[in-house]
């Protein structure tokens, strides 16, 4: 894998501050790839090979049956879940095989940026939520073998994956879990998600996607719209960035940062992931007929939902709204002001909360 963004998973997403002594705990992932032969996407375009990279750690035990899946969140890579993995943590690799996986778009699976003519660059198929989900599960099947989950447990666009597998896979796993993402991207997060998109592809250098050189205006517009969204307003009234910066960091400088939000991410890729996102709906899956209502009504097994309570992209209220229809949810959220991050450990409280949350749903108390 290249090692393009030092902070990819988080930053992308959110910003997680880990201490020294977890990361000296984090588990060793083992870095793979899983190829798919002419792949067909819900969009109707064949891909001659799709590639779907992913990360282990741990061992599968001889009966198969100790995996989990963790899938990625937006421009993440598979090492996006370590805030989970360890001793003492929700995730012990003493006793589960994790399996992290990585979108498509990401640029280290198939993406615009690594994908051959003719579907190089803005040619690329916008790729679904179940195109990821449906990769995945061939994944699982075919390379590692494995019939059956532990769980699923999805961060944001992981998130949406999670509810996806519960709709679309209803007896794959035994327990699902989704963190600051919902069932389906409502009109709001379309809109946000096109402002930034806008923010990015104005540049003239973008040229449609076939760009030259890197749309370096576009893409710092892009960080910066995003940094408007990505933490509640209380963390910024109560200047809690502060907490994440070198002492004596100035406002104007913290924002710095989102100018080259992720370093060395593909404009392309970004946009892709966006249109993936917002495209976002379990009430599409077949059979449910657009009905969102309905597939959430479908969902069989235990499920944890953890809006964040701060949450601008995926509003507690939605949540809320969605876990009406659903019969066996517990319905969690995190008592944050760090808005999205929050559900990905944003700061040391929340991943001691989502931590010892999540261990006790999997635990079955």
């Amino acid at each position: 894998m290249r090692h393009r963004r030092p902070a990819v998973a988080l930053l992308a997403a959110c910003v997680v501050v880990v201490s020294p002594v977890s990361a000296q705990r984090v588990d060793r992932a083992e870095h793979r790839q899983f190829a798919i032969e002419n792949f067909k996407t819900e969009s109707g375009v064949v891909l001659p090979k799709a590639i779907v990279v992913y990360g282990t750690y741990g061992h599968l035990n001889a009966a198969r049956d100790n995996a989990v899946l963790l899938p990625s969140h937006y421009m993440a890579n598979h090492h996006g879940y370590e805030w989970l993995i360890g001793p003492g943590r929700a995730l012990d690799t003493a006793q589960l095989y994790l399996v992290a996986t990585e979108l498509f778009g990401n640029g280290s699976s198939s993406s615009p940026s690594n994908t051959a003519e003719p579907y190089h660059g803005p040619r690329f198929p916008v790729t679904t939520i179940r195109d990821n989900v449906e990769a995945g599960h061939r994944l699982l099947t075919q390379d590692l073998k494995i019939t059956h989950l532990r769980a699923v447990i999805g961060f944001s666009m992981g998130a949406q994956q999670a509810f996806q597998w519960a709709v679309s896979y209803p007896d794959f796993a035994d327990r699902v879990v989704a963190t600051s993402g919902t069932a389906k991207t409502y009109g709001h997060g379309v809109v946000r998600l096109e402002g930034q998109i806008a923010a990015l592809t104005a540049d003239p250098t973008f040229n449609g996607g076939d760009y030259t050189t890197p749309p370096k205006k576009g893409l710092e517009a892009f960080g910066m719209v995003w940094a408007g969204w990505l933490y509640s307003q209380e963390w910024w009234r109560r200047e809690l960035w502060k907490t994440t910066a070198p002492p004596g960091t100035t406002l104007e400088q913290y924002m710095e940062r989102f100018r080259n939000f992720i370093p060395g991410a593909d404009a392309n890729d970004m946009v892709l992931q966006a249109r993936t996102w917002e495209r976002h709906d379990v009430g599409a899956t077949p059979g449910f007929g657009g009905d969102v209502e309905k597939a959430l009504r479908s969902i069989k097994v235990p499920f944890l939902y953890m809006p964040s309570e701060t949450d601008l992209y995926f509003p507690v209220g939605d949540a809320r709204y969605e876990a009406g229809f659903m019969s066996t949810v517990s319905l969690v959220p995190i008592p944050s002001l760090w808005g999205h991050p929050a559900g990905a450990g944003g700061s040391p409280a929340d991943r001691t909360f989502l931590n010892e949350t999540i261990s006790k749903f999997l635990a079955g108390k």
